[in-house]
């Protein structure tokens, strides 16, 4: 099918992606969970993303920006940007490592660990009512599935 502006996609590959494509259903369902989260997260003014940033720094030794934003799927970009609040709200302090001068290490604070611990049991709670609402399969499937893309 062609018209005077060139080739027309048909109607019917719409409907195939819409009904088909793995990467748009990730996406709908991402951001489904981003909102139900933020809104969970909200009376500890934390989003989300926020959260899990947090929870990556709660470690016995504090991790590198690298190896956060490996762990988190993020560009170093991206990551320093999105640390730039919670350093603010001193949540998490940015230091030179000691043994590479040109990486830098992410520590999280006392104020940072005590946000993560009121925030955990809220984190907690939403995410077994996100599990109860996966209707075919299991969690754990959905985990090993998603992994396998990753």
């Amino acid at each position: 099918m062609s018209t005077r502006d060139g080739p027309q996609l048909p109607f019917a590959a719409t409907l195939e992606v819409r009904d088909a494509c793995l990467c748009l259903h990730v996406q709908r369902a991402a951001r489904a969970l981003a909102r139900k989260f933020d809104e969970a997260l909200q009376p500890v003014d934390l989003t989300n993303g926020q959260f899990s940033l947090l929870t990556s720094l709660n470690r016995a030794e504090p991790p590198t920006i690298s190896s956060v934003a490996a762990l988190l799927a993020m560009d170093r970009t991206t990551l320093t940007a999105a640390l730039k609040p919670l350093e603010r709200r001193k949540l998490l302090k940015i230091a030179v490592d000691k043994e590479d001068k040109r990486s830098r290490r992410l520590i999280i604070t006392a104020a940072g660990r005590a946000l993560l611990s009121k925030a955990f049991p809220i984190w907690k709670e939403t995410h077994v009512a996100v599990e109860h609402q996966i209707k075919t399969g299991n969690a754990d499937d959905l985990r090993s599935a998603l992994r396998s893309l990753a």
